[in-house]
């Protein structure tokens, strides 16, 4: 019995001395992707309200608040480096930073190139038009002229579904186009008819989510290729802030509505 004994106890110890190591090795491998030790330094433009920008100097945003959360689950501190659009991605191939977050898509392209984390925005495609229109839906927009950015994923959906584009360069110009009714409407993000709603009338006006004809896009924290532990360390935290609710109520802090699902 002693000798079974002593095999048993000789076993959980090696077992526990093998868990330890494996997860030493994995903290050891994330540490050797971060640029910085013990830090998880984000690229982001920091202009781009509101997911980052200053505020009394300060900078905050909802990518702002999820990154500091996600760095300290993770037991890293989080430093953002404020770039330029142009230069963000350019920027994490260069290992300027070790993740960006800045509403960045998956497309396929990207994927190619990138890993992503798993998504903390579903991005919906929304149709906006006034309250008394006929338009109800995207196949209902064929022959129609509707506001959109050049060479946007809007404007390649009013293609596709049959209407005119005319160039609008933002989303109030696209919505006051709407309003005067030199357009019939436009097709823009969930997110971006919020954030205007938090702040501006949309008396008048309606929206239409439209994800049953156009799959919702999802947004996630891009990194580099090779950065494997680091991505699946990043998805365990996010994870865990998803299932306690901080993600989500940080949706309603900035947008005032749930945009995670």
């Amino acid at each position: 019995m002693k000798i079974l004994k002593k095999i048993a106890l000789m076993a959980a110890a090696l077992a526990f001395g093998t868990a330890v190591g494996a997860t030493i090795g994995h903290a050891d491998s994330v540490k050797s992707e971060l640029k910085t030790p013990d830090t998880l330094t984000i690229g982001l433009e920091g202009t781009y309200a509101p997911f980052s920008y200053r505020k009394d100097g300060k900078l905050q945003g909802f990518e702002v608040e999820i990154g500091k959360a996600v760095a300290k689950e993770m037991g890293l501190k989080a430093k953002f480096v404020p770039t330029k659009w142009d230069s963000l991605i350019a920027g994490l191939g260069a290992k300027k930073f070790d993740v960006v977050m800045n509403n960045i898509a998956q497309t396929p392209e990207r994927q190619k190139k990138y890993l992503f984390s798993d998504p903390y925005i579903s991005s919906h495609f929304v149709l906006i038009v006034k309250k008394d229109s006929s338009l109800k839906n995207l196949k209902s927009i064929k022959g129609h002229k509707m506001a959109a950015g050049v060479g946007t994923n809007n404007a390649t959906l009013v293609k596709k579904f049959g209407g005119t584009t005319v160039d609008s360069s933002d989303f109030t110009s696209s919505l006051d186009m709407v309003k005067q009714g030199r357009v019939d409407g436009m097709i823009n993000s969930r997110e971006a008819w919020y954030v205007y709603a938090k702040k501006h009338s949309t008396k008048g006006l309606k929206m239409i989510d439209v994800s049953d004809e156009a799959k919702p896009v999802k947004v996630s924290a891009m990194f580099n290729k090779k950065s494997t532990a680091l991505q699946k360390q990043y998805n365990k935290a996010l994870e865990k802030l998803q299932k306690d609710g901080t993600v989500k109520k940080l949706s309603q802090k900035y947008f005032g509505a749930d945009i995670t699902k």
